[in-house]
C-alpha cells in the first residue's frame, strides 16, 4: 500500500511540476484549447514513459523527467519566427519534432563514443554547486510569482492568493519536517490536498469538470507531419545536444550525492545508460510531437523531502502518469490543480536544495579555488538572468539559448574557470 500511495505522491508531483511547459508553448504557439490539451496529453504521456525506461534501462535512479528548459526557450524561439523563416506554426513545429529526433541521434552516438565518462569528471562539487545556485536562483523568481498571482508586468499581487500560497508552503514545511514518519514521507501528497482544498473555499480554485465527452484517448504521432531536414534545426539541436548532456550529468551528480550522504546508499555509475535512455527518450518525444525531455534536479529535494529513495513507488508513480494521460477525463482532474499550489509546494521542496547546495560546497577539498570558480560562475549566470531575451533576438539562434540562459552559461563558464585553474596548478607542480 506504502508503494501505491508514493507512487501517487510520485504522480501528483510529476503534473504539478511539469505541466506549466506544455502550456506555455502552447499558449506562444497560439493553439486552440483542444490543441492544447492534446499537447498537454503528448507531453505527459512521454514524461512518464521516459521515467519509466530511465528506471529500468538507464541511470536507474529515482529522478524525474521534465520537459526542458533548454527546449521550452527554443520552441518559443520559433514560435517568433512564424510568418518569417516558417510560413505557419505548423511548419515550424514540424521543424522542431524533426529536432528532437536528431537530438535522440546525437545522445546515443555520444554516449557510446565515450565522451560522456569523460564529461563527467568536470562536474566538481564546487561546480556542481554553482549549477545548483543558479538553478534556484533562477526558479525562485518563477516560483514567488506563480504564488502571487503575477504572470506578466501588466498583473498586480493578488494578496489573498500570497495568503493562500503561504499557509501551503509553511504546511508543506511542517509535514516535511515532520517526526511521525509517514507524515513526512507523504509531505508532497498531503500539502497539495490541503493546498487543493484551501483555494477551493477561497474561491482560487475551479470546480473540477472531467472531460467525458472521450474515455479513451491514444496520444497521437507526427502530429505535424513526417520528419523533415532543417539545416537550422539540426545544428540548434546538435548544441542543445551537448548542453542537455551537461544538465543530465548535473542532475544526476546530485542524486547521486544525496543518496550518499543521507541514505548511505552507493548508485553505480550508469552515466552512459542514463545518456542513451535520454536519447530514446528524445526520439519518443519527436514522434509524438512532445518536448524533449531532461532529468531534473528538483528531483532531490523531492527525495530528500519525503525519503522516498526506492525506485519501486517511482516506477508506480511513472506507470499512474502514462495511464492517466490515455484517460482524459481523469487527466482533466489533475491538470486543474491550482498552479499556486504547485508552485508553494515546489517552493518549499527546493530550500532542501539550498541544504544540498551547500553541502556540495563543503566536499570541496581546495576552497580557495572553489571560491573563485563560485564567485564568477554566480555573477555572469545571475547577471544573465537580468538581460532581456528580446535583447538578443538578433544572434544565432544556437548562440541566444545559450546566452540567454544564466544557468547553463554560468555553469559553463564554471567548469571552464576550474579547468583553467587546475591546468595552472599542475603546470606549477611540474
Amino acid at each position: 500500500m506504502k508503494y501505491v500511495l508514493g507512487g501517487l505522491q510520485w504522480a501528483v508531483f510529476l503534473i504539478a511540476s511539469s505541466i506549466a511547459a506544455p502550456i506555455a508553448i502552447a499558449n506562444v504557439f497560439g493553439m486552440d484549447p483542444a490543441e492544447t490539451a492534446l499537447f498537454i496529453q503528448r507531453t505527459m504521456f512521454v514524461l512518464g514513459v521516459a521515467c519509466v525506461v530511465q528506471a529500468i534501462f538507464g541511470h536507474r535512479m529515482p529522478i524525474n523527467e521534465g520537459p526542458a528548459g533548454l527546449w521550452w526557450g527554443i520552441f518559443v524561439v520559433y514560435a517568433g519566427m512564424v510568418g518569417v523563416l516558417y510560413p505557419t506554426n505548423e511548419d515550424a513545429l514540424q521543424s522542431l519534432q524533426s529536432g528532437m529526433i536528431v537530438s535522440g541521434v546525437l545522445f546515443v552516438l555520444l554516449a557510446l563514443s565515450g565522451l560522456i565518462g569523460k564529461m563527467k569528471k568536470l562536474f566538481t562539487p564546487a561546480v556542481t554547486f554553482t549549477y545548483l545556485m543558479l538553478l534556484i536562483l533562477q526558479l525562485s523568481g518563477t516560483f514567488l510569482r506563480g504564488m502571487v498571482g503575477v504572470g506578466g508586468p501588466e498583473d498586480r499581487i493578488d494578496g489573498l492568493l500570497f495568503i493562500g500560497s503561504f499557509l501551503v508552503v509553511i504546511v508543506t514545511m511542517f509535514t516535511m519536517n515532520h517526526k511521525v514518519p509517514w507524515i513526512s514521507r507523504y509531505s508532497v501528497l498531503l500539502s497539495i490536498g490541503f493546498g487543493w482544498i484551501l483555494f477551493l473555499l477561497i474561491g482560487k480554485a475551479d470546480m473540477v469538470r472531467p472531460n467525458l465527452d472521450q474515455i479513451l484517448k491514444l496520444p497521437d504521432v507526427f502530429v505535424y507531419g513526417k520528419p523533415v531536414w532543417d539545416s537550422g534545426v539540426v545544428v540548434t539541436a546538435s548544441f542543445i545536444t551537448l548542453l542537455l548532456i551537461a544538465n543530465m550529468m548535473a542532475s544526476i551528480r546530485v542524486m547521486e550525492s544525496l543518496l550518499k550522504q543521507s541514505f548511505a546508499i552507493t548508485p553505480p555509475d550508469r552515466m552512459k545508460q542514463g545518456s542513451i535512455a535520454s536519447g530514446v527518450n528524445h526520439l519518443l518525444a519527436g514522434l509524438f510531437s512532445a518536448i524533449g525531455p531532461v532529468p531534473i534536479s528538483g528531483s532531490a529535494g523531492f527525495v530528500g523531502a519525503t525519503r522516498m529513495a526506492s525506485l519501486k513507488p517511482f516506477v508506480i508513480g511513472s506507470i499512474m502518469l502514462i495511464v492517466i494521460t490515455i484517460f482524459p477525463a481523469v487527466m482533466s482532474v489533475f491538470a486543474s490543480l491550482p498552479a499556486a499550489v504547485a508552485y508553494a509546494v515546489t517552493f518549499a521542496i527546493f530550500t532542501k536544495m539550498v541544504e544540498m547546495a551547500f553541502y556540495e560546497l563543503r566536499a570541496e577539498s581546495n576552497e580557495q579555488r572553489a571560491f573563485k570558480v563560485t564567485a564568477i560562475g554566480l555573477m555572469v549566470g545571475v547577471g544573465i538572468m537580468f538581460i532581456p531575451q528580446v535583447s538578443m533576438s538578433n544572434l544565432p539562434h544556437a548562440l541566444t539559448a545559450v546566452l540567454s540562459n544564466g544557468l547553463i552559461t554560468g555553469t559553463i563558464l564554471a567548469i571552464i574557470i576550474e579547468q583553467f585553474l587546475l591546468f595552472r596548478e599542475r603546470k606549477t607542480i611540474r
